[in-house]
């Protein structure tokens, strides 16, 4: 199981001043010259799937959820990070909806309840750009996937996206770049492919969808209503 130390270290590089060049760097920058999937890919993943009721997973710096076009003018919304700049950045540029915060790791279970984060009652879940953040092997990240399960409500919606390191196209400037980031604890994704990414979505929702898009997966799906049958291999 990944340490605690592993998973403060993935999520404390995020201070203020990385936070502030964020958007233009790894959003800008990085995504459509290293990564290759420019912004608006992550951004048209939002505007299909978000609810009404929202929980976003390691909302980073909100910049999807400031551009996303919501199915309602007032929608609900709930942010859960570690990190706490993050979620005081992320709700200052959010204020209009006066999200709620949570703090939390999303490898451990959350800490759900019937106010601030009532279970089951979620009509959309964003998880972007975390996965290849949190230590561990795919079982071990899903984790963050069953507190995506527990959040949301039958036929509610699962999306994100995850840089991987193989079964993609993966170009020697993005390899270069993963290294130095493995190396710091940056990213945990030396082992991340897109067939271990198909099987975390496949035993725990429907509906899946995942296009890739440089050396990112794009996913959205869907909880099953109760009694489905989902793969179990």
């Amino acid at each position: 199981m990944p340490t605690d130390e592993e998973v403060v270290a993935g999520q404390a590089i995020y201070n203020r001043f990385v936070l502030a060049t964020y958007d233009i760097y790894v959003l800008g920058f990085s995504n459509r010259l290293i990564w290759r999937c420019p912004k608006r890919h992550m951004l048209d993943n939002y505007r299909r799937n978000t609810g009404n009721r929202h929980l976003d997973l390691g909302p980073g710096t909100a910049y999807l959820l400031d551009h996303c076009r919501f199915p309602t003018a007032s929608p609900e919304l709930t942010l859960v990070d570690l990190n706490p700049t993050v979620l005081r950045m992320s709700a200052s540029r959010l204020a209009r909806y006066r999200p709620a915060t949570v703090r939390a790791d999303l490898l451990r279970p959350l800490p759900f309840d019937d106010t601030t984060l009532p279970p089951g009652s979620y009509d959309s879940v964003g998880l972007n750009f975390v996965l290849h953040c949190l230590p561990g092997n795919w079982a071990e990240k899903g984790a963050a996937l069953d507190n995506a399960v527990a959040a949301l409500r039958p036929g509610g919606r699962f999306f994100g996206s995850t840089i991987l390191s193989s079964g993609v196209k993966v170009t020697g400037a993005a390899r270069r770049l993963m290294a130095v980031y493995n190396s710091k604890g940056i990213f945990h994704n030396t082992d991340d492919d897109l067939a271990g990414l198909r099987w975390q979505l496949d035993t725990r929702f429907t509906d899946i969808q995942v296009t890739v898009r440089g050396n990112v997966a794009l996913f959205e799906a869907t909880k099953p209503e109760s009694g489905a049958t989902l793969a179990t291999g």
